[in-house]
């Protein structure tokens, strides 16, 4: 999927000149966190978020340092955070020049950007302007679209259990002498792990199969240093 397919459209925006308050009150009515600010020729200039409010002098969150750290600080720093914390205009405590994807970067791409620049929102831009906004709230909806249930015509027993052979198998986790058993879409795992962590895989992965109605874990736990061996806890309850 591409950011085009998922993006927001009709973007709540805020110019450059405005003011902090005015920007506050946007958010607040229209309960997003962020706001793209455009300039008065329609480029995009900037962004401005929640965490922009956050060290505030109206609310005494400003930056307090001790006079001797100051000295490290630098004057050039401490001006800056002394406009981003007083400042009455957006421009003044806004990001300027923010990272942008067009709306033909992948999703992929896109999480990527989020987690590696630490933002929960990126514009989608064509040229110098703004098309749409992608957030992490985008991707929450895109996961609950995609993850409905779609019947799946070939979805019988034998299928299910030949595609949750594979999609087990085809992994560096894949428990030893893995047997799988489906009966009316419900799954039987068997087998052997050697990593805690090989469990809970190896049941999302045969969840996530077309046409699964349930899976039921007897994977056994060896430890290969010791050869200790531990039943599924799904099994010993069954027996205990």
């Amino acid at each position: 999927m591409r950011a085009h397919q998922i993006m927001t459209r009709n973007v709540i925006t805020v110019g450059p000149e405005a003011r902090i308050v005015e920007a506050a009150k946007l958010m607040l009515e229209n309960h997003v966190s962020g706001l793209p600010v455009i300039d008065n020729t329609g480029k995009l200039v900037g962004i401005v978020t929640e965490g922009d409010f956050l060290r505030r002098a109206e609310i005494g969150t400003q930056r307090k340092r001790p006079r001797w750290l100051q000295f490290f600080v630098g004057p050039s720093r401490a001006a800056s955070e002394f406009v981003h914390a007083s400042g009455r205009k957006v421009e003044e405590v806004m990001t300027g020049e923010p990272l942008t994807v067009t709306e033909q970067t992948s999703l992929d791409e896109i999480v990527r950007l989020m987690e590696k620049n630490g933002v929960k929102r990126l514009p989608v831009v064509s040229g110098d302007r703004l098309v749409g906004i992608v957030s992490r709230a985008n991707l929450v909806q895109a996961v609950a679209s995609l993850a409905r249930d779609v019947p799946d015509p070939t979805a019988d027993d034998d299928h299910i259990r030949e595609r949750c052979t594979h999609a087990i198998l085809d992994t560096d986790w894949r428990p030893i002498g893995l047997q799988v058993t489906v009966r009316d879409g419900v799954v039987h795992l068997h087998g052997i792990i050697i990593n805690a962590d090989a469990r809970q895989a190896a049941i999302v992965a045969a969840e996530n199969v077309a046409g699964v109605k349930e899976v039921h874990d007897h994977l056994a736990f060896v430890d290969t240093y010791s050869g200790f061996y531990v039943e599924s806890p799904e099994d010993i309850k069954a027996t205990g």
